[in-house]
């Protein structure tokens, strides 16, 4: 059974940087597709980044273009979120997410989800 696993969250002053680590177990990483989504105060689910598998394709959101970074580890089943330039914005509670098909920032899409991790960014 695929499980996910994430740790990294914290506390960080604003400009700072940040890695979240998403730990896949029981998964080929042959195929399918890895995201990161946040959930801010207030707000809906958003999709933040995703990565295929297959290709290695990725894909951002607008509002972190450039200073968010998803990448999968020499040991495959370890998929990070880089965060630099962190702004108050940031401040959510993020979450991995994974699914057998193509890559999609749309939640609804996912049916593997991570505990979540809280993410503050002070000013």
């Amino acid at each position: 059974r695929v499980q996910l696993m994430e740790s990294g969250g914290d506390s960080v002053q604003a400009g700072g940087s940040l890695r979240l680590s998403c730990i896949v177990a029981g998964y080929t990483y042959s195929s399918g597709c890895m995201a990161w989504f946040r959930q801010l105060p207030g707000k809906e689910r958003e999709g933040v980044a995703s990565f295929a598998f297959g290709t290695g394709s990725t894909n951002y959101a607008d509002s972190v273009k450039s200073r968010f970074t998803i990448s999968q580890d020499t040991n495959k089943n370890i998929v990070y979120l880089q965060m630099t330039g962190l702004n108050p914005e940031d401040t959510a509670i993020y979450y991995c997410a994974a699914r057998s098909g193509s890559c999609s920032l749309a939640s609804s899409w996912y049916v593997i989800w991570s505990q979540g991790t809280q993410v503050t960014v002070s000013s």
